[in-house]
């Protein structure tokens, strides 16, 4: 059994503790994962939903793969996640779900979050493809509303392709279990209109065999990112909130105004030190999103995608390539 198997079984069962979560649905990919829970909570054509426009594509492609409108809230500079704030601002009567994006691994402000559903009525969505294992004020996320997570190969545990959805809510993960594998529930007993969105079994042990070494990893990534923390002094080093773990799927800094960041990015290359921009634009920018929600202004957005630079932080650092790492942005 290769396609949706025992390994698959197990990696949901094994995805679902770690998460805090009743169910935990395998899918092909976190986009994959996000329509899919998008669609399970009937989110479709006039619907609204609200997103952070500092994120993957797949986050707002998702949203328009339902044929629902998608709704910028701009970001806090400090932490690049959405804010709690601009959220409220966005709210209208078509507002059908908000899909906060834990960026990075770092959690949003899931309590203002949490009371803004709850005053309005609305479901939360979590974007937590970059977030396996973090928690906020000790809670997991994905355990806040319906979780969606990647386990694309750059992820902090990854099965080389992949996506997890996860819930308590029983309706849910019967409508992501359907939607996933033809609308099937037995064998060739079609009960809606479905996709083929399912894992292997490949995949899913090479992800629990991940899955395993989360903790081992994770607490690498935490001390790594504070080495670099203290001692890095030339760029603004990243903020984490109270009550959040952070679990340092990127190291991300700012570059300071009086700076060239491409002649950063030329430096650290020249030293050895492998770096990336993510993002350099917002979604808001882009033709194709454009097109459905017009021109809009997220000026927190902008500023920080034109100054952010990651660094890396991966747990298969020695104390050698921190102390490169430190010595080469100190040189900027």
């Amino acid at each position: 059994m290769l396609a949706q198997g025992p390994r698959v079984a197990a990696f949901e069962e094994a995805f679902a503790r770690v998460t805090g979560s009743r169910h935990a649905i395998a899918t092909s990919s976190g986009t994959t994962a996000l329509h899919l829970a998008l669609m399970a909570h009937g989110v479709g054509r006039g619907d609204e939903v609200i997103t952070s426009p500092f994120t993957f594509i797949a986050s707002v492609n998702t949203i328009l793969f339902t044929g629902a409108t998608p709704v910028f809230a701009d970001i806090d500079e400090r932490t690049f996640n959405i804010d709690a704030n601009a959220i409220e601002a966005a709210i209208t009567p078509r507002t059908k779900a908000i899909m906060p994006v834990h960026i990075f691994g770092q959690p949003c402000d899931m309590d203002e979050i949490t009371a803004l559903a709850s005053k309005h009525g609305i479901v939360i969505i979590e974007d937590a493809a970059q977030a396996v294992g973090a928690t906020y004020r000790g809670r997991p996320v994905g355990s806040f509303g319906t979780g969606t997570f990647s386990l694309y190969a750059t992820k902090n545990v990854m099965s080389g392709e992949g996506g997890m959805i996860t819930t308590d809510d029983d309706r849910i993960a019967d409508q992501c279990r359907l939607l996933r594998n033809h609308g099937m529930r037995k064998r060739y007993q079609y009960e809606m209109l479905g996709y083929n969105f399912r894992l292997t079994d490949v995949l899913a042990a090479i992800g629990l065999a991940q899955l395993n070494r989360m903790p081992e990893s994770t607490a690498r990534r935490r001390a790594n990112a504070a080495f670099l923390s203290a001692q890095i002094e030339s760029v603004a080093t990243p903020t984490v909130k109270e009550g959040r773990d952070h679990v340092w799927h990127q190291y991300t800094v700012r570059v300071r105004e009086e700076m060239d960041r491409d002649d950063a990015l030329r430096r650290l290359d020249a030293a050895g030190i492998g770096s990336g921009i993510f993002y350099p634009a917002g979604a808001h920018k882009f033709r194709h999103i454009k097109e459905v929600v017009g021109d809009v202004e997220m000026p927190v957005t902008d500023s920080v995608a034109a100054s952010v630079i990651s660094l890396p932080v991966h747990p298969l650092l020695d104390q050698a390539d921190l102390e490169r790492i430190v010595a080469a942005v100190n040189e900027l």
